[in-house]
């Protein structure tokens, strides 16, 4: 019998539309999301595609508006041999939220999807790695309403979200409702500042031979890859917001490279979902942060990372 090898990490997609990121918030409300052309079929079709050709099976955290809307294709996501996780219902930022919003959006979103695959979900991400110092409280409230994972705080210093100094291996952390697994962001030590790589918008910007090298460097450092993507992010053709030209930046930015980075990485590397990940590992108690080896920046890298707000100032 073969033994099965070690997967090097997690493979995630945020299902969600271009007009639901944050980024965006500023010029779209809530309110008119229906007024805007869906497209979260045609990417998010396009990443099972890509992992049914490389034969990996990820983790899919889904907006529960988009699986209200979208029933059918939550379905096809999981009959296709995914994990699914909650990416909350209406994508707000937990910080924005409150406890008491949070909860109930939490299990608006959760039922959805329990309704639609017929299995508990206990697997959670928050819109925009938004669970930070003062939204930590919603690791209790996950507890108690008996999710076992999260991968919601990114060990970073940024203009919407991270906890600098929160580990950058998985680890469990301990709430008075009980105990709960944490898969954080996936970072690299930069100049002395930890910074986001391989995936959303840094894996767009970067070359992939610089992500490639990355992420070659965390392995080394026996630390678990946490890949996420978005499906807007392989659609070319959807439609151009008006906005700010940091909002624009960190939406647009080489979108045409995502698919054959995509490609090249489940090639290359052997990710699988995020259960799966976790129950190949041991898993330490929450510590304080170790600063992984450290890096140097090309010249053009500081103001790319300022305009993705990942880097001081100055």
């Amino acid at each position: 019998m073969t033994a099965m090898k070690i997967p090097d990490g997690a493979f995630t997609v945020d299902v969600e539309d271009y007009f639901h990121v944050s980024a965006f918030s500023s010029c779209i409300h809530p309110e008119t999301w229906d007024q805007f052309e869906s497209r979260v079929e045609i990417g998010t079709r396009h990443v099972l595609e890509l992992a049914a050709k490389s034969g990996t099976k990820g983790t899919f955290f889904v907006l529960g508006w988009v699986a209200k809307r979208h029933p059918e294709l939550v379905k096809e996501i999981y009959s296709a041999g995914h994990e699914i996780g909650c990416h909350s219902y209406m994508h707000q930022l937990v910080y924005d939220l409150g406890p008491d919003r949070f909860r109930n959006d939490l299990i608006r979103g959760r039922n959805i999807l329990e309704d639609l695959i017929g299995i508990p979900v206990r697997l959670h991400r928050a819109p925009s790695f938004s669970v930070t110092t003062r939204s930590r409280w919603a690791l209790e409230i996950l507890a108690e309403e008996g999710f076992h994972t999260d991968s919601s705080i990114y060990p970073v210093r940024h203009d919407r979200y991270g906890i600098p100094d929160a580990p950058p291996q998985p680890h469990v952390i301990s709430t008075r409702s009980g105990s709960i697994r944490e898969f954080p962001g996936m970072i690299c030590n930069v100049a002395g500042i930890n910074v986001p790589v391989g995936g959303g918008g840094y894996l767009r910007l970067f070359p992939w031979s610089v992500t490639r090298r990355l992420l070659r460097k965390i392995r080394q450092q026996n630390r678990p890859l946490n890949v996420y993507v978005h499906p807007w992010e392989f659609d070319t053709e959807q439609p151009r917001i008006s906005s700010p030209l940091r909002s624009r930046f960190r939406h647009y930015q080489n979108l045409n490279t995502t698919s054959r980075k995509v490609g090249l990485m489940l090639q290359e590397f052997r990710l699988t979902s995020m259960s799966q990940v976790l129950e190949s590992i041991s898993l330490p108690a929450e510590q304080p942060s170790s600063a992984p080896d450290m890096l140097q920046p090309p010249p053009s890298f500081r103001r790319e990372m300022r305009l993705m707000g990942s880097w001081p100032p100055g």
